[in-house]
């Protein structure tokens, strides 16, 4: 059932146009990033967070609360930082590798997330994404059917709760960026990198947690900060989630897995309005980031405008996304993600 899923996906009109072009030699040209322009996006990206959070700040402190309503762009800016230091771990934001790791750890502070740590998930993430026989590292955990039919009911409870939208979008992004990434959590064997880099993250955190509460006080510090936090973590979630669950995913078995189709069909073209996009650092292109992760997140959307016919493949607009929230399991007899619903009705 496997091979006959890739066949048909091989087969699809999309596959067979996209399958005559060479998408890795032509995307070698966006690779190079421009470096004022890098510096420029930093630039502002990061004094309005600051300028966002000072404000914030003022106002709980002066009684204004209608002011922390600037949380909501201030978390939107903490999600670009991710973005910006994401592009860091692929070498593409300067193209300098001293350069991209140095400002990646240093914008881990802000994103509570240990730069080394993370890099090594992601690479494996995009070594391995849709391939049913490498889950597990820097994914979101999905079971096929099967899978889930073989486990304990407190096995099955457990997996509902976990892919639950409370806790995957709510929980979760607390228990991940606030309690989970200070340990390098399956990486413990990982030799000594993964401990310098959570250990080295933890103790920035706690130096510019102190000071802000120095400055401002801790109850500034906890009523702006932590839900900037919970929002711009949440966001990400969601953003990542979308990425790859949704109803027209590819996934294979190792024997069938082959990167550039992994890379341009098990990947979603999340189309979000344009200042969406700015936020997010253009990572709604996610197929073509696949293709190329050395491309920077700024010019991801000269990929679609010079070659249009990538806007077809795994597009997923806004409204779409809200109905991705039920897919599950990946069902291999129908080669696509389903809910739990429609897993129990195939019985």
């Amino acid at each position: 059932m496997p091979r006959l899923c890739f066949l048909m996906n091989m087969i699809s009109p999309e596959a067979a146009a996209n399958s005559k072009r060479a998408w890795l030699k032509i995307l070698a040209r966006y690779k190079k990033p421009d470096r004022r322009r890098s510096a420029v996006e930093l630039a502002i990206t990061l004094i309005p967070f600051a300028t966002l959070w000072a404000l914030s700040s003022a106002a709980y402190a002066y009684g204004h609360w209608w002011g922390l309503i600037l949380i909501l762009p201030a978390a939107g800016f903490l999600v670009r930082i991710f973005m910006i230091q994401h592009d860091c771990g692929h070498g593409s934001f300067f193209a300098n590798r001293y350069a991209d790791d140095w400002i990646g750890r240093a914008l881990g502070v802000l994103t509570l997330t240990p730069y080394d740590c993370w890099r090594r998930a992601h690479a494996t993430h995009h070594a391995s994404a849709g391939n049913l026989d490498e889950r597990g590292m820097g994914d979101i955990r999905t079971l096929t059917v099967a899978e889930y039919r073989q486990l304990s009911w407190r096995g099955r409870l457990a997996y509902r709760l976990y892919r639950h939208p409370l806790v995957m979008f709510g929980l979760g992004p607390i228990w991940l960026f606030i309690f989970s990434q200070r340990l390098p959590i399956g990486m413990m064997r990982g030799g000594l990198t993964p401990w310098v880099s959570s250990m080295t993250t933890n103790l920035a955190i706690a130096l510019a947690a102190a000071l802000l509460i120095w400055a401002v006080g801790p109850g500034a510090f906890l009523v702006v900060h932590l839900p900037i936090v919970i929002l711009a973590g949440s966001a990400g979630i969601w953003l990542f989630y979308v990425q790859h669950q949704f109803e027209e995913t590819e996934w294979a078995k190792d024997d069938d897995w082959e990167f550039q189709h992994a890379a341009l069909h098990g990947s979603s073209y999340y189309d979000l309005p344009p200042v969406l996009n700015w936020f997010t650092g253009n990572i709604g292109v996610h197929h073509v980031h696949h293709l190329s992760a050395k491309v920077p997140g700024y010019r991801l959307q000269e990929v679609l405008r010079d070659y249009p016919e990538l806007r077809g493949i795994g597009r997923v607009t806004l409204l779409d996304s809200l109905r991705c929230v039920k897919l599950a399991l990946w069902d291999e007899n129908r080669c696509r993600l389903v809910s739990f619903r429609e897993a129990r009705a195939a019985i």
